[in-house]
């Protein structure tokens, strides 16, 4: 094994909205890597339309620099280890890290997540404090949490001794000693070339890529990404690739492509060392291995860590089905979810007894509402369940997955958060009150830390917008498998107001209905028997009929409705609404619409099965 002195490849780790992309950004904008700025939009990185709405990376993507003769490859990673499965294989394409941290916020779970897998690799990491300009910044409160967050999760004494740089991403600046300011970014491209050591290489063996990622090409095809961790690769060549399950196929390599900037740039050769897209292959996967036909010497494919979260997926069986969506068959939606496989390496997916339900599972909440999400763009009608956390057994020991919490809440609130999240059976693990910034007045807000089970953290969310008033910040993140909790978790109960006939809903029949809680819809909204129009305020459901007309008489007119005053209706997204339903209820999601209903439709069914049950 020898060093390949040409080339740096760096992972970037941050939380969600710490400001990872825009410092990406800043370091290709002074290397004048760019396209035109105004069609690219803010965030050079972030691509896809939902990563651009949401602030996060969902899929991870390379750009590329050249400073001071060395190109330095970076790899935009996922921030949410709902896509730890994205996250594991960019860090394994890389031989070293950027920890990026807020300095307000300091480290976050995710940052926990994917740093603590940037360790276990043998990664050398380097420090970045962002958002130093910020009034708000404590950066020596947030190096000592950095400090101690890498002594909880094992570093070694070379990883411990980790160089600090200090950035404010927006103006593109960054430095090493916060006294003397900077006027661009190169002092942090000088520390990834001193301390981000080279890829280790065989210059002169077999060749040797083992594929971490795939992409499309509507000209190329399928192309596999990985780095040439021996040998060289050349076009035209005849190479061979090894599955994953040990089968192994020949072909001619037709493209190579390397990262230059933004843009992939084709190539005839790639020598060790390198970050490449390779095509050639029909039907490459995550994991296999392109190596020599005469010496073929397949690489160990990355172990992906298990999901922790399942739901059903199954075609729509509302009376509105096939109104919104292009595709609504069992046959299109099957198809859809076998092809996420492919890219998608934490998900599984399993058919069930029924051939129009689907069980899939995840690595969390957020990973299965961004399979939605993106479905649901894409003219897919579907419908799904409650989401249910996957057990494992382990000597007659049943376990099951805990998450890491960290609530950011204002000092009126602490007492009711405290008490939802002890119902649940989290455990307290850390708490810092968050000094004010000068001159400001009020009570604070208290920084907590819990270790919950993850059936404690569904409905969490919805649960604290409601008694903070929208004002606490929650983020979760998976731990560990522990000993299953035997103490029942005591999750907010609610009921639901349900349609009791199908039409279109006046003022008049929702008056009478906001009486009885929240409702989820305005008026002249064509609903169905079975639907959930809105949340009881009591412990249970009740069937009320929301088409109720003002009846007419000598006295009034049926149209007069002009004193009612209805409150606008509670909006739920794809997660709240996720979150909100119970076992014996399912979101329908169309393109157009999010709608809650029970999955037996007729009252008097339901009422028949709750006897019986009884």
């Amino acid at each position: 094994m020898i060093t390949q002195q040409k080339i740096r490849n760096v992972a970037i780790i941050a939380h969600v909205d710490h400001g990872k992309t825009t410092l990406v950004d800043g370091i290709l904008r002074q290397m004048h890597v760019h396209r035109n700025i105004e069609e690219m939009g803010e965030c050079i990185m972030d691509s896809m339309d939902l990563e651009k709405e949401r602030g996060i990376t969902i899929r991870a993507k390379n750009a590329s620099v050249v400073y001071k003769g060395i190109k330095i490859n970076i790899v935009d990673t996922p921030g949410h280890a709902d896509f730890g499965g994205e996250v594991e294989r960019t860090l394994k394409m890389v031989d070293g890290a950027l920890l990026l941290v807020d300095a307000k916020d300091g480290p976050m779970p995710q940052t926990r997540f994917v740093l603590r897998k940037a360790l276990e690799l043998g990664h050398k990491v380097i420090v970045v404090i962002n958002k130093v300009d910020r009034a708000d910044s404590q950066i020596e409160e947030v190096v000592n949490r950095t400090f101690d967050l890498f002594c909880d999760l094992n570093a070694n004494e070379e990883q411990l001794d980790f160089p600090i740089v200090y950035t404010a991403a927006t103006q593109g600046t960054a430095t090493l000693d916060m006294a003397k300011p900077a006027k661009n970014i190169n002092a942090l491209l000088d520390v990834i070339l001193e301390k981000i050591p080279p890829p280790k290489v065989v210059l002169k063996g077999p060749l040797q890529i083992l594929v971490l990622a795939l992409s499309q090409d509507s000209y190329k095809g399928k192309m596999g990404i990985g780095k040439v961790t021996g040998g060289m690769i050349r076009k035209n060549d005849i190479a061979m690739l090894v599955r994953r399950d040990k089968s192994r196929v020949t072909a001619k390599i037709t493209n190579i492509l390397v990262y230059q900037g933004l843009e992939r740039a084709e190539v005839e050769s790639a020598e060790a060392g390198e970050i490449v897209a390779v095509g050639g292959f029909e039907n490459i996967g995550i994991g296999d291995t392109i190596t020599d036909t005469a010496n073929p010497m397949p690489l160990e494919p990355p172990v992906i860590d298990e999901p922790t979260v399942q739901m059903t997926f199954g075609v729509n069986t509302s009376p509105f089905s096939g109104r919104e969506g292009k595709y609504v068959t069992s046959r299109v939606l099957r198809d859809r979810l076998f092809k996420e496989l492919e890219t998608n390496v934490s998900l599984r997916v399993t058919e069930t007894d029924s051939p129009d339900t689907f069980l899939v599972a995840g690595r969390g909440e957020l990973h299965l509402g961004i399979l939605i999400e993106t479905m649901r763009r894409e003219g897919y009608e579907l419908q799904v369940s409650q989401p249910e956390v996957i057990l494992h057994e382990k000597n007659g020991v049943k376990y099951e997955p805990f998450e890491f919490l960290i609530v950011d809440v204002p000092s009126e609130y602490q007492g009711s958060v405290i008490e939802e999240i002890g119902k649940r059976r989290g455990l307290l693990k850390n708490m810092i009150q968050a000094p004010l910034p000068a001159g400001q007045a009020g009570t604070g807000e208290l920084h907590l830390e819990y270790q919950i089970p993850t059936r404690g953290v569904i409905g969490l969310k919805g649960v604290f917008m409601t008694k903070t008033h929208g004002t606490a910040i929650v983020h979760h993140v998976f731990d560990e498998y522990q000993p299953m909790v035997t103490e029942k978790i005591e999750s907010a109960p609610h009921g639901s107001l349900v349609a009791s006939e199908p039409g279109v809903s006046t003022s008049y029949g929702l008056n009478n209905a906001q009486g009885r809680g929240a409702l989820f819809i305005g008026s002249g909204v064509e609903i169905y028997q079975g639907m959930i129009i809105g949340e009881n305020s009591r412990d249970e459901d009740l069937d009320l009929s929301p088409c109720k007309s003002k009846k007419l008489t000598n006295m009034r007119s049926s149209g007069s409705d002009d004193a009612i005053v209805l409150t606008p209706p509670k909006e739920l997204p794809l997660e709240l609404a996720i979150e909100y339903i119970a076992p014996d209820e399912l979101v329908e999601v169309t393109p157009k619409s999010i709608r809650l209903r029970k999955r037996v439709l007729d009252p008097l069914q339901r009422k028949r099965l709750r006897r019986q049950e009884e």
